[in-house]
């Protein structure tokens, strides 16, 4: 193997962030509708991601979304952008020490590392809910508590940081709209 198929093969194999980011960066460009209901749909989404909840996101998303009149598609593309299999350790981890802080409780890590190894096992909705379940009580306002302190500085970073992206979207189509009717002839 020459030192040119190499290269080639290791870059094949290397994690295409750039590629993903494009990506939502595209579905989040184009989507339509005020600017303030689409921001209000990616705080939704960002904060729910970031909560230590993952077999009940979508149904969160879409409920909260409803009730505070945010964008559902918003919603939905920011939380799988925020809670992915690159940050769900990361997350639970976090909201497993702020939550045990907070509330002096002494939750072990090895509870929490049963419900990762099935979260990253792919085993589905039932077998999440019953490890969930079994955690008791106590460790699910440890974690949902933790979840909940570390969502909130992140969503409001997130709901003003989108909001002005979709401003600048919205005014640069107006722009591009108001360009293309001014070189139009009249009759």
């Amino acid at each position: 193997m020459t030192l040119m198929s190499t290269h080639a093969h290791n870059s094949d194999q290397m994690p295409q962030f750039n590629r993903i980011f494009r990506y939502y960066h595209l579905k989040l460009k184009r989507l339509k509708g005020d600017p303030e209901n689409l921001a209000r749909g990616v705080a939704i989404g960002t904060f729910i991601g970031i909560t230590p909840t993952i077999p009940l996101h979508t149904i969160l998303i879409i409920f909260i979304c409803i009730f505070m009149k945010g964008s559902k598609v918003a919603g939905l593309l920011s939380s799988w952008l925020v809670s992915n299999p690159l940050t769900f350790f990361l997350q639970y981890y976090l909201s497993w020490k702020i939550g045990n802080w907070l509330t002096s409780r002494d939750l072990s890590w090895e509870k929490i590392s049963q419900v990762l190894e099935i979260i990253s096992s792919d085993a589905g909705f039932n077998a999440t809910l019953n490890v969930l379940g079994r955690l008791g009580a106590d460790a699910l306002i440890v974690l949902v508590l933790g979840g909940c302190v570390l969502a909130i500085p992140i969503s409001l970073i997130s709901y003003f940081l989108s909001f002005g992206f979709f401003t600048k979207i919205r005014e640069r189509n107006h722009k591009n709209n108001s360009d293309t009717n001014d070189s139009c002839p009249t009759q």
